[in-house]
């Protein structure tokens, strides 16, 4: 049973979203949501995102809209140093603050500043040791930064019991195809 799952994925940049408005960031939303409420109806309890732009902030808009209807759902941002958002823009900083105020739990793996890229890995090392699952927006012929967190999740596999959910390109052809049908 999946009790705890970490949800990363994608930064915008690395999808070619360069503003909120973008049609994908739906698609993207609604895949998460359809994975998050059939974890929810098996007993999930704990969302776990690192505060990163991109799939992560969306999970967390996600998370948010299903906790009016999922009161017992929680979900944690676990960040890999602290002050994450300083170097952000101005808009992205409020979305980080507003999605900060509504978690349930928040915390810094390294309780210090940036200093390295190793506090992304302990970042990720940390959360999937304190996970039952990871859902990975990620698509093998377009890698990008997720493959880290991949490569990792699988090495861990190796010897313990983890699992690894992905959202493919796949996947998101077929929720754009139910939204130009009007499924939703």
């Amino acid at each position: 049973m999946i009790k705890s799952l970490y949800v990363s994925g994608y930064r915008p940049h690395e999808l070619g979203i360069f503003n909120e408005k973008h049609p994908g960031i739906a698609m993207i939303k609604k895949a998460i949501e359809n994975e998050l409420r059939a974890l929810i109806d098996d007993g999930l309890e704990w969302v776990v995102i690192s505060g990163q732009q991109g799939v992560e902030t969306w999970t967390a808009e996600v998370v948010i809209q299903l906790k009016k209807e999922f009161p017992q759902l929680k979900y944690s941002i676990i960040t890999p140093f602290l002050d994450i958002e300083k170097n952000w823009n101005e808009q992205k900083q409020e979305k980080f603050f507003y999605i900060q105020s509504q978690a349930d739990f928040v915390t810094s793996v390294t309780k210090k500043p940036y200093e390295a890229p190793w506090q992304f890995i302990e970042k990720d090392k940390f959360i999937i040791q304190n996970t039952d699952a990871l859902l990975l927006v990620y698509d093998e012929d377009h890698e990008g930064s997720p493959k880290y967190v991949k490569h990792l999740a699988e090495k861990y596999m190796e010897q313990y019991d983890y699992i690894l959910h992905t959202i493919t390109s796949y996947d998101l052809q077929v929720i754009a195809e139910e939204i130009q049908r009007g499924d939703f």
